[in-house]
């Protein structure tokens, strides 16, 4: 069973993007961030003629997320519960797989901007309040998946340049310790149960040829609870979408889990 995040850095520009790939790469679920774009312009119908249920949680120009599933997702919850946020950041659901139920919260995490500023102030906020709330959710659903776009490179080796950008936004010591708490609860990166090949990033920057230079950082995660690392056969990031024609700046990230 093979789960992937993407954030495809506008769905209007990568609609096509997100249907070719998916016919190369039939994945079990993709779950999308920064879809910027209102649930009313979603694409649902070619979705579902690609043989994808589709829950979606956007807005207008910023954010958004959406879940795409072969099965239709249930029990849907938009944003983080008990956290006032204008921002369509964060939808989690269950689907029923043959590993039994699964729960998917996708993650579209706040950038932070530049640290000490209100936006940073925000960004540690929110992940407090993501911590206590997926805290909970691993009590209530023992198979869950925790994944999206972090804006977070949890270690020196997720960062082309960690000795000049260290304490710089995504490789802050607060940010990373965030990271680390989620981990504390139960959560694995399933990138790092495997071997990989070095300098292994999700994200480029579109200027000063970031992607052709391999000046990438690795802020786009798949966190599998302990009941499912046991199953986590394969992670690989996929750049072969970086490399189209007006592509996004992230690539796919997939976990591959063994069907018990």
């Amino acid at each position: 069973m093979k789960i992937a995040t993407w954030n495809v850095n506008s769905l209007t520009a990568r609609h096509q993007h997100v249907l070719d790939w998916l016919a190369a790469n039939p994945v079990d679920a993709l779950c999308l961030q920064e879809l910027k774009m209102t649930d009313d312009k979603f694409p649902f119908d070619a979705l579902q003629a690609a043989g994808y249920e589709a829950v979606a949680f956007g807005q207008k120009t910023y954010n958004g997320v959406a879940i795409l599933s072969r099965t239709p997702a249930r029990d849907v919850v938009r944003n983080i519960p008990g956290f006032g946020d204008e921002q369509a950041r964060v939808i989690a659901a269950t689907l029923d797989t043959p590993l039994g139920e699964l729960r998917l919260i996708n993650g579209y995490f706040v950038n932070g901007q530049e640290p000490g500023s209100e936006k940073f102030a925000y960004k540690m906020k929110w992940l407090q309040a993501l911590h206590d709330w997926v805290q909970a959710q691993l009590a209530a659903h023992p198979r869950l998946v925790l994944l999206g776009d972090f804006n977070v490179a949890p270690e020196d080796r997720d960062s082309y340049d960690p000795v000049g950008l260290r304490e710089t936004i995504h490789h802050t010591t607060e940010e990373r310790e965030h990271f680390r708490k989620l981990l504390a609860l139960g959560l694995t990166d399933s990138f790092r149960l495997f071997e990989q090949p070095e300098k292994s990033y999700s994200w480029w920057d579109y200027r000063m040829l970031g992607y052709q230079k391999n000046r990438g950082l690795r802020i786009d995660h798949i966190l599998v609870s302990e009941a499912l690392r046991p199953l986590v056969k394969a992670c690989t990031i996929d750049r072969v979408p970086r490399k189209w024609d007006k592509p996004s700046d992230h690539t796919p990230v997939v976990v591959d889990l063994l069907q018990a």
